[in-house]
Protein backbone atom coordinates (compact mmCIF):
# COMPACT_ATOMS: atom_id res chain seq x y z
CA UNK A 1 0.00 0.00 0.00
CA UNK A 2 1.14 3.57 -0.70
CA UNK A 3 0.41 6.76 1.19
CA UNK A 4 -1.44 9.40 -0.84
CA UNK A 5 -2.01 13.04 0.09
CA UNK A 6 -5.55 14.34 -0.29
CA UNK A 7 -7.00 17.82 -0.16
CA UNK A 8 -10.67 17.83 0.77
CA UNK A 9 -12.66 21.06 0.75
CA UNK A 10 -16.24 22.25 0.69
CA UNK A 11 -17.60 23.73 -2.53
CA UNK A 12 -18.89 27.30 -2.05
CA UNK A 13 -18.83 26.50 1.66
CA UNK A 14 -20.79 29.42 3.14
CA UNK A 15 -23.45 29.20 0.44
CA UNK A 16 -23.62 25.41 0.78
CA UNK A 17 -24.15 25.69 4.55
CA UNK A 18 -27.10 28.00 3.94
CA UNK A 19 -28.55 25.60 1.35
CA UNK A 20 -28.07 22.56 3.58
CA UNK A 21 -30.50 23.97 6.16
CA UNK A 22 -32.91 25.66 3.75
CA UNK A 23 -33.96 23.37 0.93
CA UNK A 24 -35.73 26.23 -0.84
CA UNK A 25 -32.32 27.69 -1.71
CA UNK A 26 -31.09 24.62 -3.59
CA UNK A 27 -30.74 25.37 -7.29
CA UNK A 28 -31.22 29.12 -6.78
CA UNK A 29 -28.52 31.82 -7.12
CA UNK A 30 -27.29 32.73 -3.64
CA UNK A 31 -24.66 35.13 -2.30
CA UNK A 32 -23.34 35.57 1.25
CA UNK A 33 -22.20 38.97 2.50
CA UNK A 34 -19.31 39.98 4.75
CA UNK A 35 -19.52 41.79 8.08
CA UNK A 36 -22.02 44.65 8.15
CA UNK A 37 -23.47 43.31 4.88
CA UNK A 38 -20.54 44.90 3.10
CA UNK A 39 -19.21 42.76 0.24
CA UNK A 40 -20.00 39.45 -1.45
CA UNK A 41 -17.75 36.78 0.08
CA UNK A 42 -19.41 33.58 -1.16
CA UNK A 43 -21.50 32.58 -4.18
CA UNK A 44 -23.42 29.49 -5.16
CA UNK A 45 -22.70 27.90 -8.53
CA UNK A 46 -25.85 29.48 -9.92
CA UNK A 47 -24.70 32.95 -8.79
CA UNK A 48 -21.29 32.40 -10.39
CA UNK A 49 -23.01 31.52 -13.66
CA UNK A 50 -24.75 34.91 -13.59
CA UNK A 51 -21.36 36.65 -13.59
CA UNK A 52 -21.56 37.96 -10.02
CA UNK A 53 -18.03 38.81 -8.92
CA UNK A 54 -16.40 37.97 -5.60
CA UNK A 55 -15.69 40.94 -3.33
CA UNK A 56 -18.20 43.26 -4.99
CA UNK A 57 -19.69 45.81 -2.54
CA UNK A 58 -23.30 44.91 -1.91
CA UNK A 59 -24.65 48.44 -2.30
CA UNK A 60 -23.30 48.57 -5.86
CA UNK A 61 -25.14 45.45 -7.05
CA UNK A 62 -28.18 45.38 -4.76
CA UNK A 63 -30.64 46.34 -7.51
CA UNK A 64 -28.99 43.96 -9.98
CA UNK A 65 -29.30 41.06 -7.54
CA UNK A 66 -32.98 41.87 -6.99
CA UNK A 67 -33.58 41.97 -10.73
CA UNK A 68 -31.87 38.60 -11.24
CA UNK A 69 -33.70 36.96 -8.34
CA UNK A 70 -30.52 36.30 -6.34
CA UNK A 71 -31.04 35.34 -2.68
CA UNK A 72 -28.89 37.35 -0.25
CA UNK A 73 -27.74 36.14 3.17
CA UNK A 74 -25.67 37.80 5.88
CA UNK A 75 -22.68 35.88 7.21
CA UNK A 76 -23.82 33.37 9.83
CA UNK A 77 -20.52 32.48 11.48
CA UNK A 78 -22.12 30.36 14.21
CA UNK A 79 -23.63 28.12 11.54
CA UNK A 80 -20.50 27.93 9.39
CA UNK A 81 -18.23 27.16 12.35
CA UNK A 82 -20.47 24.37 13.60
CA UNK A 83 -20.84 22.83 10.14
CA UNK A 84 -17.07 22.97 9.75
CA UNK A 85 -16.57 21.04 13.00
CA UNK A 86 -19.06 18.41 11.87
CA UNK A 87 -17.33 18.11 8.49
CA UNK A 88 -13.86 17.72 10.02
CA UNK A 89 -15.10 15.11 12.52
CA UNK A 90 -16.55 13.07 9.68
CA UNK A 91 -13.34 13.33 7.64
CA UNK A 92 -11.22 12.20 10.59
CA UNK A 93 -13.09 8.90 10.63
CA UNK A 94 -12.12 8.21 6.99
CA UNK A 95 -8.49 9.36 6.90
CA UNK A 96 -5.35 8.06 8.58
CA UNK A 97 -4.14 11.56 9.50
CA UNK A 98 -5.83 14.93 9.05
CA UNK A 99 -4.62 18.55 9.05
CA UNK A 100 -7.39 21.13 9.33
CA UNK A 101 -6.11 23.81 6.96
CA UNK A 102 -9.03 26.27 7.07
CA UNK A 103 -12.73 26.39 7.91
CA UNK A 104 -13.57 24.36 4.80
CA UNK A 105 -10.27 22.68 3.83
CA UNK A 106 -8.26 19.76 5.18
CA UNK A 107 -5.18 17.88 4.03
CA UNK A 108 -5.12 14.15 4.75
CA UNK A 109 -2.98 11.06 4.38
CA UNK A 110 -4.80 8.08 2.91
CA UNK A 111 -3.41 4.59 2.49
CA UNK A 112 -4.23 3.56 -1.06
CA UNK A 113 -3.92 0.28 -2.96
CA UNK A 114 -0.81 -0.54 -4.94
CA UNK A 115 -2.26 1.07 -8.08
CA UNK A 116 -3.23 4.26 -6.15
CA UNK A 117 -6.83 3.93 -7.33
CA UNK A 118 -8.67 5.82 -4.61
CA UNK A 119 -11.65 6.93 -6.67
CA UNK A 120 -14.07 4.48 -5.00
CA UNK A 121 -12.98 5.72 -1.56
CA UNK A 122 -13.30 9.37 -2.62
CA UNK A 123 -16.73 8.92 -4.19
CA UNK A 124 -18.01 7.07 -1.14
CA UNK A 125 -16.70 9.86 1.13
CA UNK A 126 -18.36 12.55 -1.02
CA UNK A 127 -21.64 10.67 -0.90
CA UNK A 128 -21.51 10.24 2.88
CA UNK A 129 -20.70 13.92 3.52
CA UNK A 130 -23.57 14.99 1.27
CA UNK A 131 -25.94 12.51 2.90
CA UNK A 132 -24.99 13.40 6.50
CA UNK A 133 -24.42 17.16 6.18
CA UNK A 134 -25.88 18.19 2.85
CA UNK A 135 -22.52 19.68 1.81
CA UNK A 136 -20.83 19.11 -1.58
CA UNK A 137 -17.07 18.55 -1.37
CA UNK A 138 -14.21 18.17 -3.84
CA UNK A 139 -11.29 15.77 -3.34
CA UNK A 140 -7.88 16.13 -4.97
CA UNK A 141 -5.30 13.35 -4.69
CA UNK A 142 -1.55 13.55 -5.28
CA UNK A 143 1.88 12.62 -3.99
CA UNK A 144 2.28 15.91 -2.07
CA UNK A 145 0.30 18.85 -0.78
CA UNK A 146 1.12 20.86 -3.89
CA UNK A 147 -0.11 18.11 -6.20
CA UNK A 148 -3.21 17.56 -4.07
CA UNK A 149 -4.03 21.28 -4.35
CA UNK A 150 -3.74 21.14 -8.14
CA UNK A 151 -5.84 17.97 -8.29
CA UNK A 152 -8.50 19.61 -6.12
CA UNK A 153 -8.63 22.58 -8.47
CA UNK A 154 -9.09 20.23 -11.43
CA UNK A 155 -11.77 18.28 -9.56
CA UNK A 156 -13.85 21.44 -9.18
CA UNK A 157 -13.05 23.13 -12.49
CA UNK A 158 -14.05 20.23 -14.75
CA UNK A 159 -17.60 18.89 -14.22
CA UNK A 160 -16.72 15.56 -15.86
CA UNK A 161 -14.47 14.73 -12.89
CA UNK A 162 -17.53 14.74 -10.58
CA UNK A 163 -15.62 16.35 -7.73
CA UNK A 164 -12.76 13.82 -7.63
CA UNK A 165 -9.40 13.93 -9.41
CA UNK A 166 -6.33 11.77 -8.82
CA UNK A 167 -3.17 13.21 -10.34
CA UNK A 168 -1.27 9.98 -9.59
CA UNK A 169 -3.44 7.87 -11.91
CA UNK A 170 -4.05 10.48 -14.63
CA UNK A 171 -3.13 9.17 -18.08
CA UNK A 172 -1.20 12.32 -19.04
CA UNK A 173 -0.37 14.45 -15.96
CA UNK A 174 1.57 17.05 -17.95
CA UNK A 175 -1.48 17.91 -20.00
CA UNK A 176 -3.51 18.51 -16.86
CA UNK A 177 -0.77 20.64 -15.32
CA UNK A 178 -0.65 22.74 -18.48
CA UNK A 179 -4.36 23.46 -18.08
CA UNK A 180 -3.80 25.10 -14.67
CA UNK A 181 -2.89 28.79 -15.00
CA UNK A 182 0.06 30.01 -12.95
CA UNK A 183 -2.31 32.19 -10.88
CA UNK A 184 -4.15 29.08 -9.68
CA UNK A 185 -1.05 27.32 -8.32
CA UNK A 186 -0.97 27.08 -4.53
CA UNK A 187 1.54 29.54 -3.11
CA UNK A 188 1.69 31.78 -6.19
CA UNK A 189 0.49 35.30 -5.43
CA UNK A 190 -0.30 38.13 -7.80
CA UNK A 191 3.23 39.60 -7.89
CA UNK A 192 4.94 36.25 -8.29
CA UNK A 193 2.49 35.25 -11.02
CA UNK A 194 3.35 38.45 -12.90
CA UNK A 195 7.08 37.71 -12.48
CA UNK A 196 6.57 34.21 -13.85
CA UNK A 197 4.60 35.40 -16.87
CA UNK A 198 7.33 37.89 -17.76
CA UNK A 199 9.62 34.86 -18.09
CA UNK A 200 7.19 32.79 -20.13
CA UNK A 201 5.99 30.62 -17.23
CA UNK A 202 2.22 30.63 -17.60
CA UNK A 203 1.07 27.30 -16.14
CA UNK A 204 1.83 24.71 -13.46
CA UNK A 205 3.88 22.43 -15.74
CA UNK A 206 6.18 25.25 -16.79
CA UNK A 207 6.69 26.24 -13.15
CA UNK A 208 7.54 22.64 -12.29
CA UNK A 209 10.12 22.44 -15.07
CA UNK A 210 11.64 25.95 -14.96
CA UNK A 211 15.35 26.30 -14.03
CA UNK A 212 15.80 25.77 -10.34
CA UNK A 213 18.46 28.48 -10.01
CA UNK A 214 16.14 31.08 -11.53
CA UNK A 215 13.34 30.26 -9.11
CA UNK A 216 15.74 30.15 -6.14
CA UNK A 217 17.09 33.61 -6.97
CA UNK A 218 13.56 35.05 -6.80
CA UNK A 219 11.87 33.00 -4.05
CA UNK A 220 14.64 31.27 -2.13
CA UNK A 221 14.02 27.93 -0.45
CA UNK A 222 10.24 28.54 -0.43
CA UNK A 223 10.16 28.56 -4.23
CA UNK A 224 12.31 25.43 -4.47
CA UNK A 225 10.06 23.66 -1.99
CA UNK A 226 7.00 24.57 -4.06
CA UNK A 227 8.66 23.31 -7.24
CA UNK A 228 9.58 20.00 -5.62
CA UNK A 229 6.02 19.66 -4.33
CA UNK A 230 4.79 19.97 -7.93
CA UNK A 231 7.31 17.31 -8.93
CA UNK A 232 5.78 14.92 -6.41
CA UNK A 233 8.23 15.23 -3.50
CA UNK A 234 6.39 15.67 -0.19
CA UNK A 235 8.28 18.59 1.39
CA UNK A 236 5.44 19.85 3.60
CA UNK A 237 4.31 17.33 6.24
CA UNK A 238 0.86 17.53 7.77
CA UNK A 239 0.52 19.84 10.76
CA UNK A 240 -1.48 17.50 12.98
CA UNK A 241 -1.52 19.79 16.02
CA UNK A 242 -2.38 23.49 15.65
CA UNK A 243 0.41 25.85 16.69
CA UNK A 244 -0.17 28.04 19.71
CA UNK A 245 -1.41 31.51 18.82
CA UNK A 246 0.88 34.46 19.50
CA UNK A 247 -1.95 37.01 19.55
CA UNK A 248 -5.74 37.03 19.62
CA UNK A 249 -7.63 39.96 18.16
CA UNK A 250 -11.34 40.81 18.06
CA UNK A 251 -12.34 43.88 16.07
CA UNK A 252 -15.40 45.01 14.17
CA UNK A 253 -16.59 47.96 12.13
CA UNK A 254 -19.72 49.55 13.57
CA UNK A 255 -23.01 49.49 11.68
CA UNK A 256 -22.97 53.28 12.02
CA UNK A 257 -20.35 55.77 13.25
CA UNK A 258 -20.43 56.42 16.99
CA UNK A 259 -19.33 59.51 18.94
CA UNK A 260 -20.65 58.60 22.39
CA UNK A 261 -18.11 57.38 25.01
CA UNK A 262 -20.70 55.01 26.49
CA UNK A 263 -21.20 53.29 23.13
CA UNK A 264 -17.44 52.93 22.71
CA UNK A 265 -17.29 51.47 26.21
CA UNK A 266 -20.01 48.94 25.31
CA UNK A 267 -18.18 47.98 22.12
CA UNK A 268 -14.84 47.47 23.84
CA UNK A 269 -16.54 45.42 26.57
CA UNK A 270 -18.27 43.25 23.95
CA UNK A 271 -14.98 42.55 22.18
CA UNK A 272 -13.19 41.78 25.45
CA UNK A 273 -15.88 39.22 26.30
CA UNK A 274 -15.45 37.58 22.90
CA UNK A 275 -11.65 37.62 23.15
CA UNK A 276 -11.70 36.04 26.62
CA UNK A 277 -13.93 33.25 25.29
CA UNK A 278 -11.39 32.62 22.54
CA UNK A 279 -8.55 32.51 25.05
CA UNK A 280 -10.32 29.90 27.15
CA UNK A 281 -11.08 27.81 24.09
CA UNK A 282 -7.41 28.04 23.07
CA UNK A 283 -6.33 27.11 26.63
CA UNK A 284 -4.31 30.33 26.88
CA UNK A 285 -3.96 33.38 29.11
CA UNK A 286 -3.07 36.92 28.05
CA UNK A 287 -0.35 38.96 29.73
CA UNK A 288 -0.94 42.20 27.80
CA UNK A 289 -4.15 43.82 26.60
CA UNK A 290 -4.51 46.55 23.96
CA UNK A 291 -7.68 48.43 22.98
CA UNK A 292 -7.90 50.57 19.85
CA UNK A 293 -10.33 52.59 17.76
CA UNK A 294 -10.31 54.66 14.59
CA UNK A 295 -12.49 56.74 12.31
CA UNK A 296 -13.13 55.88 8.68
CA UNK A 297 -9.97 56.18 6.55
CA UNK A 298 -12.11 57.85 3.89
CA UNK A 299 -13.37 60.59 6.20
CA UNK A 300 -11.51 63.89 6.69
CA UNK A 301 -9.32 64.36 9.80
CA UNK A 302 -8.55 60.65 10.24
CA UNK A 303 -8.13 59.64 13.89
CA UNK A 304 -6.64 56.45 15.29
CA UNK A 305 -5.62 55.66 18.87
CA UNK A 306 -4.62 52.66 20.99
CA UNK A 307 -3.85 52.05 24.67
CA UNK A 308 -2.08 49.11 26.29
CA UNK A 309 -1.90 47.67 29.79
CA UNK A 310 0.34 44.97 31.22
CA UNK A 311 -1.51 42.57 33.53
CA UNK A 312 0.06 41.66 36.85
CA UNK A 313 -0.99 38.07 36.26
CA UNK A 314 -1.84 36.60 32.84
CA UNK A 315 -5.56 35.80 32.72
CA UNK A 316 -8.45 34.62 30.57
CA UNK A 317 -11.07 35.58 33.15
CA UNK A 318 -13.62 37.88 31.53
CA UNK A 319 -14.14 39.96 34.70
CA UNK A 320 -10.40 40.56 35.14
CA UNK A 321 -9.91 41.49 31.48
CA UNK A 322 -12.91 43.84 31.56
CA UNK A 323 -11.56 45.55 34.67
CA UNK A 324 -8.25 46.10 32.87
CA UNK A 325 -9.70 47.19 29.52
CA UNK A 326 -12.53 49.59 30.43
CA UNK A 327 -10.34 52.29 32.05
CA UNK A 328 -8.39 52.44 28.78
CA UNK A 329 -11.48 53.63 26.90
CA UNK A 330 -11.00 57.15 28.25
CA UNK A 331 -7.49 57.21 26.77
CA UNK A 332 -8.59 56.34 23.24
CA UNK A 333 -11.83 58.33 23.10
CA UNK A 334 -11.82 61.78 21.48
CA UNK A 335 -14.93 63.99 21.66
CA UNK A 336 -16.75 64.76 18.42
CA UNK A 337 -14.85 62.04 16.49
CA UNK A 338 -17.19 59.76 14.54
CA UNK A 339 -15.57 56.43 15.27
CA UNK A 340 -15.95 53.71 12.66
CA UNK A 341 -14.16 50.71 14.19
CA UNK A 342 -12.79 49.42 17.50
CA UNK A 343 -11.17 46.27 18.81
CA UNK A 344 -9.08 44.53 21.44
CA UNK A 345 -5.78 42.68 21.08
CA UNK A 346 -4.62 40.02 23.53
CA UNK A 347 -0.83 39.64 23.56
CA UNK A 348 1.94 37.83 25.42
CA UNK A 349 -0.15 34.67 25.39
CA UNK A 350 0.88 31.68 27.45
CA UNK A 351 -0.53 28.26 28.15
CA UNK A 352 -3.33 28.02 30.68
CA UNK A 353 -1.76 24.86 32.11
CA UNK A 354 0.76 26.89 34.11
CA UNK A 355 0.41 30.27 35.80
CA UNK A 356 3.52 32.26 36.64
CA UNK A 357 2.86 33.77 40.06
CA UNK A 358 3.65 37.37 41.02
CA UNK A 359 5.55 38.06 44.22
CA UNK A 360 3.39 41.09 45.08
CA UNK A 361 0.02 39.74 43.93
CA UNK A 362 -1.64 37.20 46.19
CA UNK A 363 -3.54 34.42 44.42
CA UNK A 364 -5.59 31.92 46.40
CA UNK A 365 -5.91 28.53 44.72
CA UNK A 366 -9.52 28.04 45.90
CA UNK A 367 -10.61 31.41 44.53
CA UNK A 368 -8.82 30.77 41.22
CA UNK A 369 -10.51 27.38 40.93
CA UNK A 370 -13.92 28.93 41.66
CA UNK A 371 -13.42 31.58 38.98
CA UNK A 372 -12.33 28.97 36.44
CA UNK A 373 -15.46 26.93 37.13
CA UNK A 374 -17.64 30.03 36.78
CA UNK A 375 -16.13 30.89 33.38
CA UNK A 376 -16.49 27.29 32.26
CA UNK A 377 -20.16 27.26 33.26
CA UNK A 378 -20.88 30.49 31.35
CA UNK A 379 -19.11 29.12 28.26
CA UNK A 380 -21.09 25.88 28.38
CA UNK A 381 -24.41 27.69 28.72
CA UNK A 382 -23.63 30.01 25.82
CA UNK A 383 -22.45 27.09 23.71
CA UNK A 384 -25.57 25.06 24.40
CA UNK A 385 -28.24 27.75 24.24
CA UNK A 386 -26.60 30.25 21.91
CA UNK A 387 -24.10 33.09 22.19
CA UNK A 388 -25.28 35.81 24.55
CA UNK A 389 -27.52 33.56 26.65
CA UNK A 390 -25.45 34.64 29.65
CA UNK A 391 -24.07 38.11 29.02
CA UNK A 392 -22.34 40.97 30.80
CA UNK A 393 -24.39 44.06 31.59
CA UNK A 394 -21.61 46.42 30.57
CA UNK A 395 -22.02 45.25 26.95
CA UNK A 396 -25.50 46.77 26.74
CA UNK A 397 -28.77 45.31 25.51
CA UNK A 398 -29.16 45.23 21.71
CA UNK A 399 -26.87 48.21 21.06
CA UNK A 400 -27.53 50.24 17.93
CA UNK A 401 -23.87 50.14 16.84
CA UNK A 402 -23.71 46.33 16.56
CA UNK A 403 -22.87 44.66 13.28
CA UNK A 404 -25.45 45.04 10.53
CA UNK A 405 -26.87 41.64 9.49
CA UNK A 406 -30.28 42.25 7.97
CA UNK A 407 -30.31 39.02 5.95
CA UNK A 408 -29.16 36.66 8.73
CA UNK A 409 -30.41 33.08 8.65
CA UNK A 410 -31.10 31.01 11.74
CA UNK A 411 -28.32 29.26 13.66
CA UNK A 412 -30.28 26.04 13.52
CA UNK A 413 -27.41 23.77 14.62
CA UNK A 414 -26.25 25.75 17.67
CA UNK A 415 -29.30 27.59 19.07
CA UNK A 416 -32.27 25.66 20.44
CA UNK A 417 -34.72 28.45 19.60
CA UNK A 418 -33.64 28.30 15.96
CA UNK A 419 -34.19 24.56 15.48
CA UNK A 420 -36.84 24.12 12.73
CA UNK A 421 -40.19 22.71 13.81
CA UNK A 422 -41.95 20.14 11.65
CA UNK A 423 -45.68 19.80 12.20
CA UNK A 424 -47.00 16.33 11.46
Amino acid sequence: MSRVTALIDGNNFYASCEQSLDASLIGRPLVVLSNNDGCIVARSSEARALGISMGTPYFKVRHKLDRLGVVVRSSNYALYGDMSQRLMSLLEAHCEELEIYSIDEAFAYVNGPSDDNLKPWARQLRAQVHRNLGLPIAIGLGASKGQAKLANHLAKAIPAHAGVFNLLTASDPDTWLESVAIENVWGIGRKLAHWCRLRGVTNARQLRDMPRSQLHARCGVVGIRLQRELQGHACLPLALAPTSKQETCVSRSFSRPIANPEELRQAIATYVVRASEKLRRQQQRAGTLTVFTRTSPFAPAFYSQAATIQLDLPSNDTAILLAAALPLVERIYRPHCRLNKAGVLMQNLQSADHLQQHLLVAVHADEQHRRDRLMNTIDRLNHRYGSGTVGWAVCGMQPGWSMRRHQLSRAATTRLNDVPLVLA
